[in-house]
């Protein structure tokens, strides 16, 4: 579950920004999902060796590391000790369970070695009743990995527009084989959806964006990243937790750190669990003895279904539906803060996708307008905060709730007006700054509109009396440039 709104959603970060390479884990920092679909089926899920025959770790090779990020046009901050975990400021206004403590900028500079900060860890490790034996044999000889580091700060995958975001990832493809298998895997789907409550389309559209079924579940040595960003500067509070988390499994024998195997951002599995989340919630739902998320599609299944249920996944209601939307809606009502009963988005002439009535029931719902007034439309109901809390990226939580529609057998979404506006990654940057200057918080100033700018882009947009749909338009960009 990896872990960039459109709108103010209190404690819930960025629509087009940062994380979920993969997109999420499930721990809600945005990584990302992979944007194509490898055809590499699972490996058959085999015995984990106790913890006994473990072999001491063989130092993975040397990696090329990726491109250096574009970074903010602020001088760099250097971080002089690891940042103190704290919950955001306004975690009061949503649950904030799963979520993560946010990150430094993204420009930090780790002031401390690394072999410093090594030898910190391990005694705080063995304090908190680590196996020294374990701390030892898992750590010897590692290092950090600097494309882990890059690929952290990057992060552009979620700098594209939803649309183009979504056809990338909620593609027909991912469709047919989230069809597929749920009918393949009947029987778990069943007993999964009678125990936790989960429809089989949610799990499979998680399933589908985290990992391809599988297929896609990344290849670098899980440990080493993890050591990577427990040390670095931006994630260091969160990674340092994740990276005891899976000294724990290993200590306990579920995996060896020859099989810990997956993404860049420490993940394990095929729905992209992070190591707390994969001690808290994994399962052993085929019975075998150990929960396998690598190769058992039941104990996948239900352990996606136990953490969303934890997550608060309210049985047999809906989370998302595309709507139709009136040109004359009262446009600031479209935030993910506001909720009205479906009753009165109808009597306001909103209708289901297809022009047919909306239900007149009380269900609380939110309007999404992800590209604005013009583009799709979507009412968001109470289960979709457990998307916002498996990424934070708006942009997923979205293409991965229209994915699960789709699977379920919802047709393709309207796309809206053509040739929506989109600003470049130094537009959002000028706009950020002249909200800035204008005395908003906008967050750090990356080209990336997250929860904060796009709170300051409304307030804007209402102050200057423009539909208030906390969209950034060319329109406002160049109201500011005038100092209007």
């Amino acid at each position: 579950m990896r872990f960039a709104s459109l709108f103010a959603f209190a404690a819930l970060a960025s629509f087009a920004a940062a994380t979920h390479s993969h997109p999420a884990s499930a721990g809600a920092i945005q990584f990302g999902p992979m944007d194509d679909a490898p055809k590499a089926k699972p490996a058959q899920k085999k015995k984990a060796p106790a913890p006994e025959e473990m072999a001491t770790p063989v130092a993975p090779p040397a990696e090329t590391p990726s491109a250096e990020p574009t970074q903010p046009a602020a001088t760099a901050t250097a971080v002089q000790a690891p940042p103190t975990q704290q919950a955001p400021a306004t975690a009061t206004r949503v649950s904030t369970k799963g979520l993560p403590p946010p990150p430094a900028p993204r420009n930090c500079k780790t002031t401390w070695t690394y072999e410093s900060w090594l030898r910190d860890f391990k005694r705080e490790a063995a304090a908190e009743g680590i196996s020294q034996r374990v701390i030892d044999r898992t750590l010897a000889g590692m290092t950090p990995d600097q494309s882990v580091i890059s690929r952290d700060r990057r992060q552009g995958f979620f700098a594209q527009s939803f649309l183009d975001f979504s056809a990338k990832l909620a593609t027909p493809n991912r469709v047919t084989n989230g069809r597929a298998q749920i009918k393949r895997n009947q029987a778990a789907f069943d007993r999964a959806t009678k125990e936790f409550g989960v429809h089989p389309a949610v799990i499979t559209g998680f399933w589908a964006l985290e990992s391809d079924f599988g297929a896609g579940m990344g290849k670098l040595p899980i440990m080493r990243s993890l050591v990577t960003l427990a040390y670095d500067c931006r994630r260091g509070p969160m990674f340092r937790d994740e990276l005891k988390a899976a000294l724990r499994i290993i200590e306990r024998g579920d995996m060896t750190p020859q099989t810990m195997i997956g993404s860049w951002a420490g993940e394990i599995g095929q729905t992209q669990f992070l190591p707390t989340r994969y001690l808290e919630h994994a399962i052993d739902y085929d019975g075998d003895g150990r929960p396998d998320l690598f190769a058992s599609p039941t104990d996948i299944i239900g352990t996606t279904a136990n953490y969303m249920s934890h997550l608060g996944w309210r049985p047999n209601e809906p989370w998302i539906e595309e709507v139709r939307v009136p040109s004359n809606l009262q446009w600031d009502q479209s935030d993910l803060t506001i909720k009205h009963p479906r009753s009165k988005w109808a009597a306001w002439g909103v209708t289901k996708s297809d022009g047919s009535a909306l239900e007149t029931d009380d269900m609380p719902a939110s309007l999404l307008l992800p590209m604005g007034r013009f583009g799709p439309a979507f009412l968001a109901f109470p289960n979709f905060e457990v998307y916002l809390q498996w990424n934070q990226s708006l942009n997923y939580a979205v293409t991965a709730a229209y994915l699960a529609t789709r699977i379920d057998g919802a047709p393709a979404m309207l796309r809206g007006r053509e040739g929506i506006p989109v600003l470049s990654i130094e537009e959002a940057k000028e706009l950020q700054r002249l909200l800035t200057a204008r005395g908003f918080d906008v967050g750090e100033i990356d080209g990336l509109i997250g929860l904060k700018s796009r709170q300051a882009i409304k307030e804007m947009q209402i102050r200057l009396k423009l539909p208030a749909d906390a969209y950034p338009t060319p329109e406002l960009l160049s109201a500011l440039r005038r100092g209007s």
